[in-house]
């Protein structure tokens, strides 16, 4: 591994810079043709090209619905304005001519795209255009821009045409989402999809990772289990990776430039790319979790780093009603960076704490000016001139740190009021020793009508308890649940579908006892970092002050850490990347996962039909008849990683995105592939078709195909 990672969000950041600065590399960079991130993953600190006069080149940007997606998920107006670009617009709105300022285009190649910018040019909406595709553009479709362009005689006006390999969405430093909807688990999974809607799903997803793979500079060795969409997208993958190696002179992978892991080709110094099918474990998606971003996501709706939350209009009068207000996440975020993953009582405590420490920076700077706060700083100009420019440095700091705790203490009071409304404490406690539950335990929680006010969350714990139990469930019993879940209001549609694979799913699911029970602080110390915050905020932030309410809000809610337990597809991961540590059932499971190696001259075998793509899986592990990538010996099977790419087809879990992350943190420097005991550091990459919250999968996809199930 190199001495130095950097995340896929920087790795795209610094794709998306290089496209903002006209495909510009100065002169200290690499001088590839095409440089995603420099053509390999690293990445260099670009600064914007000068015109004549020593400005930034200004510059329009236009792009579609996937390129405004991918710009805004990690960049802001701000940081556009710093690269040049002084209007940015939708491809599909109605635009007026620019005549005099260049183009920037940032879009998939599609026909209705292509179409688009070929009339723009013949209309001279602007100077000169750069053309950036998300993706690699298919001759056919390239030809036919050419002679659309050709036509309109307006060739001249083209200055560049780039494949950027960048369709995807990067929504954590290594969480990222080929922004394919909701509907993908339903395509792959129902009867009714026709052959060329797999095709296009399947296609889409090798494209996708075609890109995360460039971006990141290394070509993977690819695993996946047998059957069901997984096998086919490994294999289309392990050969559009195998024919650019070979049939390009110059590919994106070429050692010019590389990074010295990935240069020399060795499987252990090179990531592995495991892909699964969601059906291998359901139950994150249905899950009620207990760390910040989970929450966030299961609460609040978080899409696309972006979320809503309705604060109090007046915090004295509450009959003055709320407004909605409008938060973004990113990686500027200091506070969201560093509790993102952590239990939700820790990010209260952690709360107080930088609440603590603005107030006494801000009590320092005004001690030494002699103004009576902050606020009357601006206006002081009794102080000396020494304290007072020390202060005017420091005070966009502080605001800009006030600005950001006062987000996050609305997020943190939506948050519990959505926890008490819906008792989620509750709910995450039993799902935590779920298996231990009796079904007469499951029937009385059903039947009480004071577990909370969304009939949905009782749903979810039914199915998480339907798929993990080792009981059988008789046709009666199931009746008996079916008719107490209809009576406290919840829709049983999914359940039909739920009954099916249930089967496939407790196959591939792996268990285990938490290696800690419970942590639970006593009635005394429940929430005592929000309990501090509310006696005291008033004095520390006037404006940003939560009122009396917030007591009320804290009491009943219950204030104790997840236990610490690897999910299914963090079992999986473990076993493929440090076999040594893992655990015999989980390599046992995976033993007969799919090989790829897309450097070695081995050939594979043929593509599997369209049909099957669906998940009709066998035995987990697979020992189906022979195909394409069977062929690693015993030590290849057993080789170790230190670096991974995990991806779901059919959606992604945030929980199983912060319990790879801790498992990574956890296991990092204990002598994994590739090092020595104490020097390697472990590195997981998660990402899915889409990150679909448990609402959204539930009554959308899970709902869908039991309708067509019953």
């Amino acid at each position: 591994m190199a001495s130095h990672q950097h995340s896929l969000r920087d790795r795209q950041v610094a794709s998306i810079e290089k496209i903002l600065n006209l495909n510009h590399t100065s002169s200290d960079s690499a001088t590839s043709h095409h440089e995603p991130a420099t053509a390999n993953g690293l990445v260099h600190q670009a600064t914007p090209i000068l015109n004549s006069d020593g400005d930034p080149i200004w510059k329009v940007l236009v792009f579609d619905n996937l390129g405004r997606d991918v710009i805004s998920s990690v960049l802001r107006v701000n940081d556009l304005r710093g690269w040049g670009v002084t209007i940015h617009l939708n491809i599909n709105s109605p635009r007026h001519p620019i005549p005099d300022v260049p183009v920037l285009y940032l879009l998939e190649p599609t026909a209705p795209n292509i179409q688009l910018i070929a009339s723009d040019l013949s209309r001279n909406l602007y100077s000169d255009a750069y053309i950036n595709f998300l993706s690699s553009i298919p001759r056919p479709l390239m030809e036919d821009f050419a002679s659309q362009i050709a036509a309109s005689g307006r060739a001249e006006s083209i200055a560049q045409v780039y494949d950027q390999y960048l369709n995807f969405i990067v929504g954590e430093p290594d969480l990222f989402s080929l922004a394919m909807g909701k509907e993908t688990y339903w395509t792959l999974n129902s009867a009714q999809a026709k052959d060329e809607e797999l095709d296009a799903v399947v296609d889409r997803i090798v494209s996708g990772l075609f890109s995360v793979v460039v971006t990141m500079g290394a070509i993977p060795v690819i695993r996946s289990p047998r059957g069901g969409a997984a096998e086919m997208i490994s294999a289309k993958l392990d050969r559009k990776l195998r024919d650019h190696v070979l049939n390009s002179k110059d590919n994106l992978f070429s050692s010019h430039g590389q990074r010295p892991s990935s240069a020399t080709g060795t499987p252990s110094s090179r990531p592995v790319l495991v892909i699964l099918d969601r059906n291998i474990d359901l139950i994150p998606m249905l899950s009620h979790s207990w760390t910040y971003q989970s929450l966030v996501q299961d609460v609040l709706k978080m899409h696309l780093n972006r979320i809503t939350v309705e604060t109090p209009i007046d915090e004295n009068n509450p009959a003055k009603g709320n407004t909605k207000r409008a938060y973004d996440l990113n990686s500027n975020d200091f506070f969201w960076s560093r509790n993102a993953g952590v239990p939700f009582p820790q990010v209260a405590e952690d709360i107080d704490a930088e609440l603590t420490r603005y107030k006494d920076d801000a009590n320092d700077i005004t001690k030494k000016t002699g103004a009576s706060s902050i606020e009357d700083l601006q206006n002081d100009t009794s102080a000396s001139a020494q304290h007072l420019k020390a202060a005017i440095t420091l005070l966009p700091e502080l605001r800009e740190r006030k600005a950001t705790l006062d987000m996050h203490m609305n997020i943190a009071t939506a948050l519990l009021k959505g926890i008490k409304d819906r008792q989620l404490d509750n709910f995450f406690q039993i799902e935590e020793n779920i298996t231990k539950q009796t079904k007469a335990q499951i029937l009385e929680l059903l039947n009480d009508e004071g577990k909370g006010k969304e009939p949905l969350d009782k749903l979810r714990l039914f199915i998480i308890w339907f798929l993990s139990t080792e009981q059988d469930v008789s046709r009666a019993e199931m009746d008996r649940f079916e008719d107490t879940l209809t009576k406290a209001g919840c829709d049983i549609t999914p359940l039909a579908y739920v009954k099916r694979v249930r089967e496939v799913t407790r196959m591939t699911m792996m268990t285990s006892a938490p290696s800690q029970p419970a942590q639970q602080s006593t009635g005394g110390e429940l929430f005592r970092g929000f309990s501090s915050i509310s006696n005291r905020l008033t004095d520390r932030l006037k404006d940003g002050a939560l009122g009396a309410n917030f007591e009320n809000l804290i009491s009943g809610v219950k204030n104790f850490l997840p236990v610490n337990k690897d999910l299914t597809i963090t079992k999986i991961t473990e076993s493929l990347m440090d076999p040594a540590s893992a655990s015999s059932s989980a390599i046992a499971k995976t033993e007969n996962y799919l090989y790829f190696d897309p450097r070695s001259a081995n050939a594979r075998g043929t593509m599997p039909a369209p049909s099957q793509a669906r998940n009709q899986q066998g035995m987990p592990g697979g020992l189906g008849s022979l195909g394409p990538g069977t062929g690693a010996s015993f030590g290849q099977r057993r080789q170790g990683f230190s670096e991974a790419i995990v991806f779901t087809v059919g959606g992604g879990s945030m929980d199983e995105y912060g319990n790879l992350q801790d498992w990574a943190k956890r296991t990092s420097g204990s002598g994994a592939a590739g090092g020595s005991a104490g020097s390697t550091r472990r590195r997981v990459v998660y990402g899915s078709t889409e990150l679909v919250n448990a609402e959204d999968f539930v009554m959308g996809e899970l709902a869908r195909l039991g309708k067509e199930s019953a």
